[in-house]
């Protein structure tokens, strides 16, 4: 009964007889886990989305940082990193609730954020230039510490940014999704730090580097992929994003007025 109440609310969310914003549903993280479900559906298409044999996906994991708090008032620390979603072999919660470890012999994770019209997050708190893309790919690097796992033993690595395809062609990503940019944020983070991160610099960070693949890919073109081998479903979820393009323009054009 409950589950139903749920599926009735979201199916009016986009009427006149929405009891909360369309954005609610119709967002970029809905739009991912439509994707990731569909892609841990069908293991056999190949794409840089793909969620082989063996390997799951999750939505709004968190993932450690080689930067975290080591003492109270630390003012160089940062938090944990929330990754829209991620795909490999991995556990969630482990040491504490949506945490990420790779799994023992874990050949596969892919980090992927997923945006409509923001940008990705220009810093931290207290590192104003170490950018979303730059700490993901760090991010990485302390998963595969934390497991003892070489980067280079991976079949799989990689940070991916899904956007509307005028962003993309825009450039708006351009800048920050480069191996050139993600070394050169993640070396001044290193140097400014107050204590020794070399060793993880050199043993951790630039391998990863040297592995993973950073790209950006554009929402249109998966769902063009989906809807050539899955026409129905397809449609449906190239429907869907036309509703999230619509609404997040719109929340955008009000925010902007105020």
């Amino acid at each position: 009964m409950i589950l139903d109440c749920i599926s009735s609310m979201l199916e009016r969310c986009s009427t006149p007889h929405s009891t909360f914003p369309a954005t609610d549903l119709f967002n970029e993280s809905w739009m991912l886990r439509l994707v990731l479900e569909w892609f841990s559906q069908h293991p056999e298409v190949a794409h840089p989305l793909s969620v082989p044999s063996g390997c799951r996906w999750y939505s709004e994991a968190l993932l450690p940082s080689a930067f975290l708090q080591r003492r109270r008032g630390d003012k160089f620390a940062e938090a944990w990193t929330h990754a829209d979603g991620v795909v490999g072999h991995f556990e969630i919660g482990r040491d504490r609730k949506r945490d990420l470890t790779l799994a023992p012999a874990a050949s596969c994770l892919k980090v992927v954020e997923a945006k409509m019209f923001s940008k990705l997050s220009s810093g931290t708190t207290r590192a104003k230039y170490f950018n979303q893309a730059a700490r993901s790919v760090a991010c990485i690097a302390e998963v595969l510490k934390r497991a003892d796992s070489s980067a280079a033993a991976m079949d799989a690595l990689a940070f991916f940014l899904l956007a509307p395809r005028e962003k993309v062609d825009a450039g708006t990503f351009s800048g920050i999704m480069t191996v050139d940019s993600v070394r050169a944020v993640v070396g001044r983070r290193v140097l400014e730090y107050d204590e020794p991160r070399d060793e993880w610099y050199e043993k951790w960070f630039l391998p990863t580097l040297e592995r993973i693949d950073i790209r950006t890919i554009a929402w249109e073109d998966v769902a063009s992929l989906v809807q050539g081998h899955d026409p129905e479903f397809g449609k449906e979820l190239a429907e869907f994003y036309e509703q999230c393009l619509t609404f997040n323009r719109q929340a955008r054009t009000r925010r902007s007025k105020r």
